[in-house]
């Protein structure tokens, strides 16, 4: 299963946004309102859960400065992959959010809606961070 965000365009510069989303703590401030558990695990880990789904450990797996995060899950029966891709200039940074897993089908189905919204909602409160 694919699902991605459109690009968005957030006020700040590409160093400063993959900074801040290099930060494993910086996660809980663009979580979704319905995150019911967060926690920093290490440098490079978290745990979080949405109200009413199971707990989901996310650990760094790729940082390529300025550029792009790949963060996979820990978890081998929820195995997948939240890859941030950041482009632009020193005064605009552009931001796309990738989701990527390997579900059944009766899973991809029943988790595709959840999951596309948690993303946008990740991508949407990056971009109003940074217009505060």
């Amino acid at each position: 299963m694919e699902i991605s965000t459109e690009q968005k365009t957030v006020n700040t510069s590409q160093k400063e946004l993959y900074s801040f989303l290099s930060q494993v703590s910086n996660f809980e401030h663009i979580m979704p309102e319905n995150i019911s558990v967060f926690n920093v695990l290490s440098d490079d880990a978290f745990k979080f859960a949405l109200k009413g789904m199971p707990e989901i450990v996310l650990k760094f797996e790729e940082r390529s400065p300025d550029q792009r995060i790949i963060l996979g899950s820990t978890n081998e029966q929820f195995p997948f992959q939240l890859k941030v891709e950041i482009g632009g200039d020193e005064g605009q940074a552009l931001l796309t959010l990738y989701f990527s897993g390997s579900f059944n089908p009766m899973i991809s189905m029943m988790i595709k809606s959840p999951l596309t919204n948690f993303i946008e909602t990740l991508a949407s409160k990056t971009v109003h961070h940074f217009s505060a």
